[in-house]
């Protein structure tokens, strides 16, 4: 039995940017397609009317995601992007608005409800403010946490700790005591190494100078009978070498073969014992015979 669906399997991509960025018309900053996602930043005070023309008029349904993206290096350091899904379509694209720590993005709580949730986990990550939004708390960290933990700024140890106090009988905050100094990320590849002294290195000591690599350019010759180990004494030696008469080769006796040992009569262990003839019966004569 198959079931019929309107949506289909695998949705195509073709024309449907070009659709979307038509439509939503000067509320568009920039869009791409990439990785096979479609991707349009639209202004941030329009974010609302935009996402409401992708719901109403393009069938973009649900709200999946949001999300927050840190760029440090940007003036308006945060991305906020929405996930929109189309449940008859079988679709989905992201949608971009650009943010600074003190410019709030407006809330679209007013089109799907379950944003309420996600823009209180992106404040609370991310420190980004959403204007209209009814409840806008933390919703991840502890209570009186300070900072936003998925900043690229904010150290991955934290800056204070949370522990059970015996002496208190109570949670107490403390901060954050090392015993090191943490290494400070460097970019760079670890098969490349980092170009500072790490800490302890300084102690090392410095291996020895490699010795120089031999010319193998320069092709090797021998100018005298002295580099090749020629000359009037070695011929002498090879000469008495060969003047003196080999040593005889003293003959050794030759081996006697060793007499047979003598078996023993008796049975081997293991061995089943060979049976007996059965002897013949003697005749008896009657009494009275000669």
């Amino acid at each position: 039995m198959s079931v019929v669906h309107s949506a289909p399997r695998i949705a195509s991509n073709e024309g449907v940017r070009d659709m979307l960025v038509g439509a939503l018309g000067d509320m568009v900053v920039a869009s791409k397609e990439e990785f096979g996602e479609i991707v349009v930043t639209v202004a941030r005070d329009r974010i609302e009317d935009a996402l409401r023309e992708l719901r109403d008029n393009h069938a973009y349904q649900q709200l999946v995601e949001i999300a927050g993206v840190d760029y440090p290096d940007r003036a308006e350091r945060f991305e906020v992007v929405y996930m929109l899904l189309s449940l008859t379509k079988n679709h989905r694209i992201m949608v971009k608005v650009t943010a600074s720590e003190s410019t709030p993005v407006p809330t679209v709580t007013t089109l799907w409800p379950n944003a309420g949730w996600l823009e209180r986990e992106v404040f609370d990550m991310y420190g980004v403010l959403f204007s209209g939004n009814p409840d806008l708390r933390r919703i991840l960290t502890d209570y009186g946490f300070e900072g936003h933990p998925f900043r690229k700024d904010f150290p991955l140890t934290g800056y204070t700790e949370l522990r059970y106090s015996e002496e208190e009988k109570r949670v107490v905050y403390e901060p954050v005591m090392l015993a090191q100094d943490l290494r400070q990320f460097d970019f760079l590849s670890p098969w490349e190494g980092a170009d500072y002294v790490l800490p302890g290195d300084e102690k090392a000591k410095e291996p020895p100078p490699a010795p120089p690599a031999p010319d193998v350019a320069t092709p090797k010759t021998t100018e005298t009978p002295a580099q090749t180990g020629a000359g009037a004494k070695t011929d002498a030696k090879a000469a008495e070498t060969t003047d003196a008469d080999p040593p005889a080769l003293e003959e050794k006796p030759k081996a006697r073969r060793a007499a047979p040992k003598k078996t023993s009569a008796k049975p081997a262990v293991g061995d089943a014992p060979k049976a007996k003839a059965p002897a013949k019966p003697r005749s008896k004569k009657p009494k009275g015979e000669a």
